[in-house]
């Protein structure tokens, strides 16, 4: 009798406990859920020179355009490196020192006026120096949050050229879900300040 009655208790409990999880696997199923990224494949890494007629030279990523800049004021030499499967680029701006310290002081403090200008939407800058293999400096400013260039850099030889960078992704998307492409394209900018060479 004793084991009739644990039985039906038994199985009453096993029910009870089978109707809760299908009522969370309901509510579950029902319940609004957060978007997710969609899934970013990248290419390797692939590099050629870039082609003649500047005055300096340095390796550009393979999957890239080399673009000429077209605003109005643009000057000679300052390019768009595009990459086309991400509507991104890296936009150079070159400028001749012809021996001009004043210049060279006025164009460095210029690179951290413009990083500067993103602070607003801006969640941390960090801006250091980085010593190249050959022994150069490069000036890099690196900027988190919602901006749209997380990437500046600029580099020079101190008497006769002055070179500034800055990483762009042109979409609304949120830089979250653009870190690997924004990372992507970093590197890039680091290989051309790597294989930069002055003429």
């Amino acid at each position: 009798m004793a084991s009739t009655h644990l039985s039906k208790y038994t199985l009453a409990f096993l029910i009870f406990l089978l109707s809760c999880t299908h009522e969370k696997e309901q509510k579950f199923a029902d319940a609004p859920r957060p978007k997710g990224f969609n899934r970013i494949e990248l290419p390797n890494a692939s590099y050629v020179s870039l082609e003649k007629g500047h005055p300096f030279t340095f390796e550009v990523s393979s999957y890239a355009k080399v673009l000429k800049d077209s605003v109005s004021w643009a000057e000679p030499h300052w390019l768009y490196i595009y990459y086309p499967r991400w509507d991104a680029f890296i936009q150079l701006t070159y400028k001749p020192l012809n021996q001009n310290t004043k210049k060279l002081a006025a164009l460095i403090q210029d690179a951290y006026t413009l990083a500067s200008k993103h602070q607003g939407k801006a969640s941390g800058i960090q801006d250091y120096v980085m010593t190249t293999k050959s022994g150069r400096k490069a000036g890099l400013i690196e900027l988190e949050g919602e901006v749209a260039t997380s990437f500046q850099f600029y580099t020079t030889d101190s008497t006769k050229h002055f070179l500034r960078g800055a990483v762009y992704v042109k979409t609304a998307t949120a830089n979250d879900s653009l870190a690997p492409i924004i990372k992507f394209l970093k590197q890039d900018a680091i290989h051309l300040i790597q294989t930069l060479e002055w003429k």
